[in-house]
């Protein structure tokens, strides 16, 4: 069959994706197209390109940023960011993998999708990369002047700047490299910023040119489109294209006789002397469907659950603080496997290392216990048929599970096709045969190729690497004569000017955009029913696919403030602790073989117009139908039959608190504008102190002064936790919510009836002020931490300042993120990205940025906003594409177990669907009145707002320019 140009390759009808899918191929180009059909609205396109990387340079990175910054068809600065201001996308980004990057898109409404396609293809295939966007997106010498300071800036450089900090990113990068000493996987397609420099502008334009060809594309769509208008679209757009060899093939790296050892320092704090350490193993390639699904179940045979022999194993050994290690890795042409200790002594690494092959050697001699084969049996293929990608489109994750065989000219349908492998396994798990057990043996046991990475702290690194980037800046200036310098200032003034000068309308008016006339006038509803049983049972019949997913909610209502930074501990211990029945591992197990999850977390937040708290901890769950009694027993086991061992408790809360610890450590810095947000926000409200005292840096150190509790007086940590379970497992006001269709709404309702039947009819104690205070906190906060980046946060409560609501604040606050900040704070400051966010129900404020070279800047960006609305006047296209932007946020794509928790988030809140009318409506009124009125609230905020930075160096410095407290993170 020909069509549009493109041959039939193959056709299959898959009930894993739901329907029919067909490979094509290109005549004239050879470029490759596979298309998905089915009843997905949520449709979505990608168009990938094998790339190589021959150096660390991060020239694939680079060019992934560049060429979304103009095309012949789209002449304007940031085609990406138009796009983002002002469509209906439900995704839209790119993606840099160590073989291949990636340019995936999706919407549900068809106009949109069919115009984010035209501009992505045209940006791939017609970029406008000159050197000012290489420099900018890449790396320049930044002069303002001959003789005054120079310095390294740019996106990328800066991104991988923050990555380089991150001791857990950098394990990762060494372990990869560490297996593949002899392939394009031993160098960093990211970008090393010891490399990036080295990168020219003549080395990026010609990887462009070599790569970026039909011939080496692979085109993919999913959904509900019509497949003619795909097949018709992608061929006019290689009109005129031929075909023409391109060497972008991926080797194999060679197997090792001889295992590797690799130590690498990293950047840390004074006083700092723990290390981290990886075993690294390379696995069979990715093709082979049948081993990539077993090596699946024995990552969660291994590492799946608390209670999983090798995890269980390294933390209960106390050599370290948590695991660590990616796991099975599966996206590259060889996957591999990767584990260790974070927070060990370098003494103890080789313990640590003989420790995981004993675990894997009685293991393989010994036999994996059938609870656990099972529940890594069941959580695997839940997971598959459940297929539940959370906000990622379900039609982009299947690209990526494609592109794992198709890249290396597989075929690109066999991950999709996970039902026949998996029967055949299960088959053969069934008949007896030890695919576990010799698996270990073959991969682990036997397999000299592997390497472990050592990494270990160095106090001086970080300063080292401040001083070598200025000492090589310092050399270029240097060694430049007066016309070179002036060539240089040059350059910087007219990158600049580049940067600053507005796209021109006839440039902007070639950005496809959708009209008002476009956006639906109402809501899409969310659906809700609430019973008494006699407690209240909400529930939302949407098509679930046979699962059933139910929350039970507990009011925090008695919980006193000492108690607050307990409840994280208080909700891991219910899963992670063991019952009188069981213990933690046999619960697990359990768990795992029985239902799709069962975990507790704590649930705050402000209910509309009051700013009054609620707080719940919420036991949530989901199963298949017939194993809702199982999901639910479960639930009553932990909830009402605790373990009473005090020396089992106290020894594994302990581990438990040196995880929680190690993650913070982590994810505080690795995410440390999500860490600044927080922070700002507890100064406001009571829900977000609580918030920030559950999962902030307030947390991590409670979590601190919890591990030293446990050593001198664990037993009042154990009292405090009982203390807990007393306060809040009873059942006056309680709340049973479930996400499912009509047949599994009536057997939750059923268990729920039995399960709130069995809980405690009084709850211990008084109702105390929980979650009312919010934090005192100085208005000027740093936290210092060993990195070369920053994060840098202000903010302020409008309400506070006599702000009241309008939906307009939607519309400015999205033009200002994607407009004035992007262009100030990205695009000028080198900044990774930059937000500013309205907390509609508390009135909080904030503004942040991401992987920030800059602290001082960056607030003056902030404080310039109001200046900036004061003589912007939008015109007609600006105005609605902000309005459609902010639309299309309030539409966001939600899968259905997502639409019900958004249904309870609403009822707990308040925000009642006559509340989110009106703000449509005020979104959708929106003019340029509007922005200029909001000027003034902004010049308040700049006024009277709070500070809080996370970083480095230039965090220091500016803490104790401008007197704010200052706090070491780590």
């Amino acid at each position: 069959m020909n069509k549009h140009g493109f041959t039939l390759l193959t056709e299959q009808h898959l009930h894993e994706v739901d329907g029919t899918a067909r490979l094509w191929r290109h005549e004239a180009t050879g470029a490759q197209l596979l298309s998905i059909n089915n009843s997905d609205e949520n449709k979505c396109f990608g168009v990938n390109f094998r790339t190589p990387p021959a150096d660390s340079t991060g020239v694939a990175h680079i060019l992934e940023h560049s060429v979304l910054c103009g095309s012949d068809k789209y002449p304007v600065k940031e085609p990406f960011v138009e796009l983002m201001k002002g469509s209906l996308q439900t995704f839209l980004n790119a993606f840099t993998f160590p073989d291949k990057t990636c340019y995936p898109i999706a919407s549900c409404n068809l106009r949109d999708f069919y115009n984010l396609i035209d501009v992505y293809i045209d940006a791939v295939f017609h970029p406008r990369i000159d050197e000012d966007i290489f420099r900018q997106e890449g790396w320049h010498v930044e002069a303002e002047t001959p003789d005054g300071p120079w310095s390294y800036k740019g996106v990328v450089y800066n991104e991988m700047k923050g990555v380089y900090s991150s001791p857990d990113s950098v394990l990762a990068e060494q372990s990869q490299q560490g297996l593949f000493p002899d392939t394009l996987y031993s160098l960093d397609s990211g970008g090393n910023p010891e490399n990036i420099p080295d990168l020219t502008y003549e080395a990026f334009y010609d990887f462009h040119s070599r790569y970026y060809h039909p011939s080496n594309a692979r085109f993919f769509f999913w959904g509900d489109d019509p497949e003619d208008e795909r097949l018709r679209l992608t061929a006019a757009a290689l009109e005129g294209y031929t075909a023409r060899p391109v060497n972008s093939d991926v080797p194999l790296q060679p197997r090792l006789e001889t295992p590797r050892q690799i130590e690498v320092a990293y950047a840390a704090s004074k006083g700092e002397k723990r290390a981290l350490f990886t075993v690294n193993w390379l696995l069979g390639e990715r093709g082979d469907v049948h081993q990539a699904l077993l090596m699946e179940m024995l990552e969660h045979i291994l590492e799946g659950l608390p209670g999983s022999p090798l995890r269980k194993a390294l933390i209960a050994s106390g050599l370290g603080e948590d695991t660590t290690g990616c796991g099975l890795e599966t996206d590259l042409r060889q996957m591999y496997y990767s584990t260790g200790l974070k927070g060990v002594a370098p003494r103890d690494v080789q313990q640590a290392e003989l420790l995981i092959f004993d675990t894997l050697a009685q293991l393989a001699e010994e036999g994996i216990p059938r609870s656990a084969v099972e529940a890594a049996v069941n959580s695997v293929e839940f997971a598959y048929r459940e297929n539940n990608s959370g906000r990622f489109p379900r039609g982009l994750s299947a690209m990526v599970q494609s592109l794992t065989t198709w890249l290396y000219d597989g075929d690109p349908l066999a991950p999709l096709a996970w039902e026949a492998p998996l029967n055949s396994l299960k088959a053969r798990i069934e008949a007896g045969e030890p695919v576990f057990e010799q698996a270990i043996k073959d991969w682990f046991l036997n397999n000299e190729h592997r390497a472990t990475v050592v990494l270990l702290p160095d106090t001086k690194l970080g300063k080292a690497r401040e001083d070598a980037e200025k000492a090589r800046v310092d050399a270029v200036q240097a060694a430049a004569d007066a016309e070179a310098r002036a060539r240089m200032v040059e350059e910087t003034a007219r990158l600049m000017e580049a940067q600053s000068a507005p796209d021109s309308p006839e440039a902007l008016a070639t950005i496809p955009a959708l009209g008002i006339e476009d956006l639906p006038r109402e809501n899409a509803l969310l659906p809700r029913a609430v019973a008494e049983l006699p407690e209240t049972f909400l529930t939302h019949e949407l098509p679930t696919q046979g699962i059933a997913y139910a929350t039970l909610l507990l009011p925090l209502a008695n919980v006193p403030d000492r108690l607050v930074p307990l409840l994280p501990l208080f909700a891991r211990s219910l899963t992670e602790t063991g019952t009188a029945k069981r213990d933690f591992t046999e619960l697990g197990a359990l768990m795992a073989a029985k239902t799709g999850g069962l975990g507790a977390e704590t649930l705050v937040g402000l209910v509309r117009g009051s700013r009054k708290t609620f707080g719940y901890l919420g036991v949530s769950g989901k199963a298949v139908y017939d194993k809702l009694p199982d999901l639910f027993a479960l639930t009553r086991e932990i909830l009402l039959e605790p373990l009473t061992d005090a020396d089992v408790l106290r020894e594994r809360l302990g581990q438990m608190l040196l995880e929680g610890k190690a993650r913070l450590e982590h994810g505080l810095q690795s995410a440390g504008h999500a860490a600044v947000s927080a922070r700002l926000r507890a100064r406001f409200n009571g829900a977000s102190a609580i918030a920030e005292r559950t999962s902030g840096l307030s947390y991590l150190e409670s979590v601190r002064g919890l591990l030293e509790r446990m050593d001198t007086d664990p037993q009042s940590v154990l009292n405090d936790l009982e203390e807990l379970r007393s306060r809040i497992i009873a059942r006056p006001g309680a709340v049973m919510d479930c996400t499912a269709e009509a047949q599994g709404l009536a057997l939750v309702e059923t268990e729920a009836r039995q399960l709130l039947r069995s809980l405690s009819p009084a709850r211990a104690g008084a109702a105390t002020d929980f979650g009312s205070a919010p934090l005192e906190l100085p208005k000027g906060e740093a936290f210092i931490a060993p990195a070369q980046i920053n994060y840098v946060g202000k903010a302020a409560n409008i309400y506070d300042q006599g702000y009241v609501y309008h939906g307009s604040a939607s519309v400015i606050l999205r033009s200002l993120r994607m407009g004035y900040l992007w262009e100030r704070v990205r695009v000028r400051g080198g900044a990774y990205g930059a937000f500013c966010n309205l907390d509609r129900l508390g009135g909080t404020l904030v503004c942040a940025s991401y992987r920030d070279p800059n602290v001082d800047d960056t607030l003056a960006a902030f404080d310039g906003m109001a200046e900036y609305l004061r003589t912007f006047s939008p015109d007609k296209a600006q105005l609605t594409q902000a309005i459609v932007g902010a639309v299309g946020d309030l539409d966001s794509y939600l899968l259905p177990d997502a639409k019900g928790a958004q249904s309870l988030s609403r009822w707990l809140t308040d925000d009642t669907d006559a509340a989110r009318a009106l703000m449509r409506e005020e979104i959708l009124s929106t003019t340029g009145k509007h922005f200029r009125e909001f000027a003034e609230v902004l010049a308040e905020v700049a006024r009277s707002g709070a500070t809080c930075v996370l970083g480095g160096p230039k965090t220091e410095a500016a803490a104790k320019e401008h007197s704010w407290s200052s706090t070491k993170l780590v």
